[in-house]
């Protein structure tokens, strides 16, 4: 499963923001709470809604969001 398949973009549902799918839960409040250092059982538990699927699908879109956006340094060469 990939996390497109969890987030889902509705204009009708949080103003457009992504939530996970069935639910009014952001992305952006899921990803807050983890950079806060909550662990998903703590998320879960805040957000009965959510699934570990959709934790999941959080750090997949963190990770995939790094990769487009932020430069990576250059790996210095032994000289």
């Amino acid at each position: 499963m990939t996390y497109q398949e969890r987030i889902a973009r509705d204009p009708k549902i949080c103003g457009g923001d992504p939530v996970f799918a069935g639910t009014r839960v952001t992305l952006r409040t899921v990803l807050a709470s983890l950079a806060a250092g909550d662990s998903a059982d703590e998320i879960l538990a805040d957000f009965p809604s959510l699934k570990s699927e959709d934790i999941q699908a959080a750090i997949s879109f963190a990770a995939a969001s790094a990769e487009e956006d932020l430069p990576v340094p250059a790996v210095p060469s032994i000289r």
